[in-house]
This record gives C-alpha cells, sequence and structure tokens, in this order.
C-alpha cells in the first residue's frame, strides 16, 4: 500500500489511512475517495493535525493555493467532528 506523509505531524501511513485535500478549480475540497484530481495533501484524521495544519497554512503551503474564509471554517468545523487523539 502507498504511504503518504501526514503535513502536520509529518507521521507516515498507508494512503487510505489519512484524509485527502485537494486543491481544485473549484478550491480547496476533502477529497474522500482520494482520486481526484489536483494537488493534494493528507492530515491525519485526528483533530490536533487538523488545528496544526490550519493554524500554521501548511494547506495552503502545500497545495499552493489561498484558502477562503469560507472554505477555512468549514475545515475547522470538519476537524472538530474528529478524534481528540488517534489509537
Amino acid at each position: 500500500m502507498p504511504r503518504r506523509t501526514c503535513i502536520a505531524c509529518r507521521g507516515t501511513k498507508g494512503k487510505r489511512e489519512l484524509i485527502r485535500l485537494v486543491s481544485s478549480p473549484a478550491g480547496i475540497e476533502i477529497d474522500p475517495k482520494g482520486k481526484r484530481a489536483g494537488r493534494g495533501v493528507y492530515l491525519c484524521p485526528c483533530s490536533t493535525c487538523w488545528e496544526q495544519g490550519l493554524k500554521t497554512n501548511r494547506i495552503e503551503f502545500g497545495l499552493r493555493a489561498k484558502m477562503s474564509a469560507e472554505t477555512r471554517q468549514s475545515l475547522v468545523d470538519y476537524g472538530r467532528s474528529l478524534a481528540e487523539k488517534e489509537d
């Protein structure tokens, strides 16, 4: 299985264990199946990594795209719905 690196904690895991964000013409979106075309970055499915990725702008840097306030808020809300720490 291909391995990918979380842009927040820098841990490596299997591609299916991480959540992919993709930059497309429609903006920055969550790619649940991991197959959308466009530049992508990966985050662990825990709120800690999401907070760190959004706070330090690593997502924007990795995607080479600016995030709108609306998109940022939707990603913050999604991150809050995730578990606090991984098992």
